[in-house]
């Protein structure tokens, strides 16, 4: 059960408009996510009528809304059109005494009628036992066995604070299973929402709440991406679309404005990129020496990076990637090279490659697109932007605008070059920012055409100049046809 629409954005600072969360519910229903909670219908007009357009989708998915235990958001949950309800109530003594004022008795009545008067209206039901890791087990253990008998779908174990060890999870998940259906809602704050996700599954839950890439309050909770990719590689439990998570990753980092850290399992940037020589020369010869699951099963490509302990191997591989060939000796000369420019603390991108090669090859590169002025406004209005490049032989001028400078001017660029601008953008870096007024900061860009793609860096103290000339540095390069030097083949 995917619940990023839900607990997912009460991270601080996430805040989803109706528009955002349409698109990731439709992302996670291309993933084949079963269970979507779409939101909080008691949240406010808002976001009901977020939830509504979500449950207006016609998804495969079953699309549920938080409710809290109150008849009013069942109704309300109603109200949205929803198949059902994630009906939290509280079970530890702190929620009950100290956040609710009431008793346990009372909790398992109000239960009771809240789970037949939701199942009475055809309503998928799950109760929430809240702060269910720091609750008696046997006060749990009632709860469960009460919304059991009052018709629920099912009961989850909730560690709402990500206090629980995996050897508590098991034992309480294990009673609780015994009544039925059993859900595990666990978050990060020990580092153990993985394992106590195992845990759980191990003592008889079949579901779990998620988020995508573990989005949510304090540490987030389990990352919906790592749950399914450990059952379908570990258990042979296929839950998920696999090959449309990274995607699925994407459009949530980019609503969530969360970006993926690098060595984020799965999704981040270096889940399958290899610059150590060793690394990449063992991949070259064989794709599962350093991977455990190929990187096309999650809709993902292998990247040989280029660095400090690039090798032999790894850098005529990049080259080959660009069609240049280079002799044994030319070979060693832009390796030399590379490390030398990565010592000195830069990250080395394509276009650093094929500049060192060809200067290594004594090679003249002739550029075929030029960014010749670049007019950029922002702030009281709609963002613009004006371009003019050199083409060939050919001066164009386009405009554009956009959500921002950076995004009016690709844009431009786009207008300016037309057919010629059938490019994927990748992904866009920015980075390597310097202190104080005059800041210099760094952005990387990769872009694809076809079967080819590069990446290209550029740094300056305007963010949307160095964007426009990483960008139109990278078309230069995709549109050259591959350069192959004259050159006999190296020995391997």
């Amino acid at each position: 059960m995917d619940t990023t629409l839900r607990d997912g954005e009460q991270a601080p600072g996430v805040s989803l408009s109706t528009t955002e969360k349409v698109d990731i519910a439709r992302a996670l229903d291309r993933a084949a996510v079963p269970f979507v909670e779409a939101g909080s219908a008691c949240t406010g007009a808002g976001e009901r009528d977020a939830i509504a357009r979500v449950a207006d989708l016609g998804l495969d998915a079953t699309v549920t809304s938080f409710a809290r235990g109150v008849r009013a958001d069942v109704d309300l949950a109603l109200d949205c059109g929803v198949d059902g309800v994630n009906l939290v109530v509280p079970a530890s003594d702190r929620h009950v005494e100290g956040k609710v004022g009431t008793d346990r008795d009372s909790v398992v009545e109000t239960t009771v009628e809240l789970v037949e008067h939701a199942r009475d209206h055809g309503l998928w039901v799950e109760v929430l036992g809240e702060d269910g890791s720091r609750a008696d087990v046997d006060f749990l253990d009632r709860l469960a066995a009460a919304a059991h008998d009052a018709g629920a779908d099912r009961f989850c174990y909730c560690d709402t604070v990500g206090h629980g060890s995996p050897e508590h999870t098991e034992r309480v998940v294990s009673r609780l299973a015994e009544h039925g259906p059993t859900s595990t809602h666990v978050h990060d704050d020990l580092g153990f929402a993985m394992t106590n996700v195992y845990a759980s599954l191990r003592a008889g839950a079949d579901l779990v709440h998620a988020t995508v890439n573990g989005v949510g309050e304090r540490a987030g909770n389990v990352a919906l991406e790592e749950v399914a990719v450990a059952l379908s590689h570990c258990y042979g439990v296929d839950c998920a679309n696999l090959d449309e998570l990274y995607s699925l990753a994407q459009t949530v980092a980019r609503a969530t404005e969360t970006p993926l850290p690098p060595n984020k399992a799965v999704v981040g940037e270096n889940a399958f990129a290899h610059e150590s020589g060793i690394h990449t020369d063992g991949t070259l010869k064989d794709e599962a020496m350093y991977e455990p699951y190929p990187p096309e099963t999650v809709g993902r490509e292998r990247r040989l990076v280029l660095g400090k302990h690039a090798g032999r191997a790894g850098v005529r591989a990049a080259l080959d990637e660009h069609g240049v060939e280079v002799t044994d000796d030319e070979l060693a000369r832009v390796v030399e090279r590379v490390k030398g420019l990565a010592e000195r603390g830069k990250r080395v991108t394509d276009a650093d490659l094929l500049t060192v090669a060809e200067d290594v090859q004594g090679r003249a590169r002739e550029r075929r697109v030029r960014l010749v002025d670049l007019q950029a406004t922002s702030g009281g209005g709609v963002p613009t932007a004006s371009v003019r490049l050199a083409v060939d032989d050919e001066e164009r001028v386009a405009a554009g605008t956009g959500n921002g400078p950076v995004d009016a001017a690709v844009e431009a660029v786009r207008t300016a070059l037309g057919p010629d601008a059938a490019f994927q953008l990748e992904s866009y870096h920015v980075d390597a920012i310097s202190g104080g007024t005059d800041a210099v900061v760094t952005v990387e860009v990769e872009l694809s055409r076809g079967d080819r793609s590069v990446s290209v860096a550029a740094s300056d103290a305007d963010i949307t100049r160095a964007s426009v000339v990483a960008m139109v540095d990278a078309l230069d390069r995709l549109r050259a046809p591959k350069a192959v030097a004259d050159v006999p083949p190296a020995d391997d």
